[in-house]
């Protein structure tokens, strides 16, 4: 492997959704990803390319795997992290999100990551501050690096994502994970389904031309890729669940499920798992099917990707 690669130019300052995307941005971004996952196999993993740049994870939102996997990458990446801590910050007395960006502004940092719980938060900071802004996921908008390593997984086993048949099951009316692979895909070709109860049907459901199921076995059905989401109860307001055994027995991925889809059907899950009841416990850890943990790996490469791209 070369020991050096020519950084590509994305066509767009910031990172704020895969719609704002062109397939070229894309396979651009999942090319760069696969020079820093080899990268990342070595045992010097540090590629300093943004050595004195400074990035600042604005989160708030509780996170693990995109808190540190971005972090992880933009220090393997050379540049100095600054995890802003929002439960001790000035947001806590009354501070705006202006005031905020204002004040991250006069730091003059090199790059902004957020994830926030308002939808279109990332585009709203990006226009206060000069440097490139990351959308890390906001409210049930878009989470557009997840589904750039979700593609990149795909693609590790996949070859092409054109054509391929992917379902995506669970809570989709809170899914900002299912919007943005839901853009990614259908621009690089595949077919999506959505699949959930009717107590999850997005309210802007006409926005997607997708093939829609109520039942888990019927939407599943010869699929190449099953990809689960958890329920997300911090952001259900008024919606009366069932329990999780019974969500479970409707629309939990068991083994046996699974061979409705293809025989070498992937299973996919951005996390956190919540074990039997989303997905069988056994069936996460499966590594013949479940791709889950291939998931957060890779997540540093793209992350690394997205963070040398933008500050090329």
């Amino acid at each position: 492997m070369s020991s050096d690669i020519k950084i590509p130019k994305l066509s767009q300052k910031h990172l704020l959704g895969i719609k704002y995307l062109s397939v070229k941005d894309i396979n651009k971004i999942l090319e760069l990803g696969n020079f820093f996952k080899l990268k990342n196999k070595e045992k010097n993993k540090n590629y300093p390319i943004l050595t004195g740049r400074t990035v600042i994870n604005l989160f708030f939102e509780p996170s693990t795997r995109t808190l540190i996997s971005f972090e992880i990458a933009a220090k393997r990446l050379g540049a100095d992290v600054v995890n802003m801590n929002i439960q001790g910050s000035s947001l806590r007395k009354g501070e705006t999100l202006f005031d905020t960006a204002q004040t991250i502004g006069a730091m003059n940092p090199d790059l902004v990551i957020i994830r926030h719980n308002e939808d279109n938060s990332a585009e709203k900071i990006s226009n206060l501050l000069d440097c490139p802004v990351i959308n890390a996921g906001e409210g049930v908008n878009e989470h557009p690096t997840q589904a750039l390593l979700d593609a990149f997984t795909i693609l590790s086993h996949k070859k092409t994502l054109k054509d391929l048949t992917v379902s995506i099951c669970g809570d989709l009316e809170h899914s900002r994970v299912a919007r943005s692979n839901y853009y990614l895909l259908t621009k690089m070709g595949s077919s999506v389904r959505f699949v959930y109860p009717k107590y999850f049907e997005p309210s802007d459901l006409h926005k997607y031309k997708v093939e829609k199921f109520n039942d888990l076995d019927i939407g599943i059905t010869d699929s190449d890729i099953v990809m689960m989401l958890r329920i997300q109860n911090e952001r259900i307001l008024d919606t009366e669940l069932p329990s999780t055994k019974d969500y479970f027995l409707k629309y939990g991925l068991t083994s046996e499920r699974l061979k409705n889809a293809k025989e070498d059907v992937l299973v996919m899950h951005p996390g956190p798992i919540n074990r039997d009841v989303e997905i069988e416990s056994s069936l996460a850890d499966d590594v013949n099917k479940s791709v889950i943990n291939e998931q957060v790996e890779n997540g540093v490469a793209i992350r690394m990707a997205c963070l040398g791209i933008l500050l090329k």
